[in-house]
């Protein structure tokens, strides 16, 4: 329970301390115009109060990441609370508030515009490509899952009575649900409804955090316990914790959303709270729900606490979501019936509206693209309805499969983004004269996830298998020359 506490301690400073460090490095202007209030379109540009913009962006980002990811970093052992809590201050905070400020700074442009505008022409069309693939990718799987939890939920005995039936009409309600979120005006169906969504998420984690601490002879994992690896599938601790927990850290995700929100935004002051806030908001829940997963399985008359009675309820569902088992005992069993519904509801919607905005995204990606107009209906369906037909055919692939690229792809994004950062400090403060040294906030994070996207494309199962093979060392071998060389390229790009 100490670690626990100590983490939560973390994060909140973080939020106070380093956020504002940033903030400041990042010089923010109070009285500069906003793409908001400058470019007001009534569909994507449209000014919206704070406090609901940060409810939108917290339920953007949280989707099953914070809460799938963290269940099964914690698998890893105590090593999971540390990258949550310096993950989301030092990483992933510094990312979605940089993806943010850099959007309004630009008008409100997309991602891929950001890192292009920083990177070059080249890594631009690079960019947006991964940003659609990542895109389609995490709407399938946020398609996937909350139909798989209905399914359960509700059966729709009404509806049919042929099983196999079930999981598809949910497939195709929810499908319908994302084309209107997709293509409606932000305000009318995301601005009034995801804030109820958002409060519910955070009701949610409070709940199973308070219940948790008040529970007599619960033994959470500690960091005395030691860092090494516990998990049990022969796989190392680093790359593989560090994907595992994404956006319970630092989500490339969270990068296509951040620019979202900018353009509702009204004053660039609200960033803080907004970006970085949402971000320590998100690694707070995947901090109570790894200590969850962590902690409610102990068997003492079996000899088992902490982490060994999670992989021994593991091993006894093979082949089956464990994440989603571990969501529906907790929720049931320490929020009661009513408790337990509601939680498990919110796990649904955390998906289902991250799922509608990566669809939102992509759409705007495309039209930043192709400079189109969205304000008339027909140009928002035309670059729509191929997003839906690419989301509806990559249903029938294997969830596991889809999982498992997405997780790479979004850790990948992230690299970019924090080279974009870098840069864009790096020349801000050559303008200003103030903070020479501001990038370091971005280079450091940039570095550390370069390691960890090039090294787990050769130790993972789906990628090259070193590990497979005891050729670890090599992996990390090749990632470390290939960080090395980015970071020569950027300190001679800084002399040039």
């Amino acid at each position: 329970m100490i670690t626990f506490i100590i983490s939560l301690v973390a994060l909140v400073l973080g939020f106070l301390l380093y956020g504002t460090f940033v903030e400041r490095v990042f010089g923010i202007d109070a009285n500069a115009a906003t793409p908001a209030t400058t470019k007001t379109d009534g569909v994507d540009f449209v000014p919206m109060k704070p406090w609901r913009i940060f409810l939108i962006q917290f339920l953007n980002i949280a989707g099953l990441g914070p809460i799938f990811g963290a269940i099964m970093g914690i698998f890893y052992g105590p090593a999971a609370f540390l990258w949550i809590v310096l993950g989301t201050i030092f990483a992933g905070g510094v990312h979605d508030y940089l993806s943010g400020m850099m959007s309004i700074r630009k008008g409100g442009l997309s991602l891929p515009d950001i890192v292009g505008d920083e990177l070059g022409k080249g890594i631009k069309l690079f960019i947006r490509l991964l940003s659609l693939v990542l895109l389609v990718l995490l709407t399938t799987t946020f398609l996937s899952g909350p139909a798989t939890l209905l399914q359960g939920l509700a059966p729709l005995g009404i509806i049919t009575h042929n099983a196999h039936l079930v999981p598809i009409i949910w497939v195709l309600i929810i499908f319908a649900y994302y084309s209107l979120a997709t293509v409606l005006p932000v305000d009318k169906l995301i601005g009034r409804f995801y804030p109820i969504f958002g409060a519910i998420l955070l009701f949610m984690g409070l709940g199973i955090m308070v219940v948790m601490l008040g529970w007599h002879g619960a033994e959470m994992p500690e960091l005395t316990d030691g860092l090494h690896n516990r998990q049990t599938n022969g796989l190392p601790l680093f790359p593989m914790m560090f994907v595992s927990i994404a956006c319970g850290a630092i989500s490339g995700f969270h990068g296509t959303q951040s620019p979202l929100m900018a353009r509702c935004m009204t004053n660039e002051r609200q960033g803080r709270w907004i970006f970085y806030g949402a971000m320590v908001a998100e690694g707070i829940l995947a901090l109570i729900w790894a200590a969850a997963a962590g902690t409610m399985f102990a068997d003492p008359e079996q000899g088992l606490y902490g982490i060994d009675g999670l992989q021994a309820f593991a091993a006894a569902h093979p082949g089956e979501n464990i994440a989603a088992l571990v969501v529906d005992r907790v929720s049931r069993s320490w929020l009661g019936t009513v408790g337990g519904i509601l939680a498990i509801i919110g796990v649904i919607a955390a998906p289902i509206t991250s799922g509608d905005t990566a669809l939102r995204s992509a759409r705007l990606i495309v039209a930043d693209f192709l400079h189109l107009d969205q304000r008339p209906v027909r140009n928002r369906m035309m670059i729509a309805l191929p997003l839906f037909a690419c989301v509806f055919g990559m249903v029938f692939v294997d969830f596991n499969v889809v999982w498992r690229y997405f997780a790479w792809t979004n850790q990948t994004l992230a690299v970019f983004a924090l080279w974009a950062g870098t840069i864009f400090l790096y020349k801000n403060a050559q303008t200003t004269k103030k903070y020479p040294y501001a990038y370091l906030i971005a280079l450091i994070p940039a570095l550390f996830m370069t390691m960890v996207s090039v090294s787990y494309i050769f130790i993972a199962p789906e990628g090259f298998r070193f590990a497979a093979a005891g050729l670890s060392w090599l992996a990390y071998a090749i990632a470390g020359v290939i960080t090395a060389a980015l970071l020569i390229l950027f300190a001679r790009w800084k002399r040039g």
